[in-house]
C-alpha cells in the first residue's frame, strides 16, 4: 500500500527518512494535531530524550485506538524548539518506526504553546 519515492535524479535523503510515500487505495486515514510531550499523568519531563519517547508514546496510544500501526505512519512533521539539540528527537523517531521510513519534516521553533514543551510532532497514517 505505502511504497517509497527516492528518485535516482536527486541527492539521498540527509538522515533517516522517505523523500517521499505514495500510498495507493488507502480506506481509512489518521491525521493528528501536534502530538506534545504531557505524560498521562499531566506531567511533563524536564529532558528532551524523556519529551520525546512521550511524545511517541502518545502517537502510539493514537495508532493503537485507529487500529494502526507504526508502519501506517506515511508523514512525519517535528517541530522543535531552536536550540534544542536535535538528535534525541531524531532518535525517538527512528526508534519508535524501526525500519519503517515515513516523509518527515523537521522545523525549528522560536517556541511551542507551553514553554515546557521542548518539541512536539504532527504524523499522518494511512491504511
Amino acid at each position: 500500500m505505502h511504497t517509497q519515492i527516492s528518485p535516482s535524479s536527486i541527492a539521498a535523503p540527509a538522515a533517516n527518512y522517505a523523500h517521499a510515500v505514495l500510498t495507493v487505495a488507502p480506506s481509512r486515514w489518521l491525521h493528528t494535531s501536534g502530538v506534545v510531550p504531557v505524560a498521562p499523568d499531566g506531567t511533563v519531563p524536564d529532558q528532551l530524550a524523556e519529551q520525546s519517547r512521550v511524545v511517541w508514546e502518545n502517537i502510539d496510544a493514537m495508532l493503537t485506538d485507529a487500529e494502526m500501526k507504526p508502519a501506517n505512519v506515511i508523514s512525519v512533521v517535528t517541530y522543535a524548539v531552536v536550540g534544542e539539540p536535535l538528535g534525541p528527537i531524531m532518535a525517538a523517531r527512528d526508534a519508535y518506526l524501526g525500519s519503517h521510513l515515513a516523509a518527515s519534516t523537521l522545523v525549528t521553533v522560536p517556541a511551542l504553546a507551553q514553554p515546557a514543551w521542548r518539541m512536539e510532532v504532527a504524523v499522518v497514517a494511512a491504511g
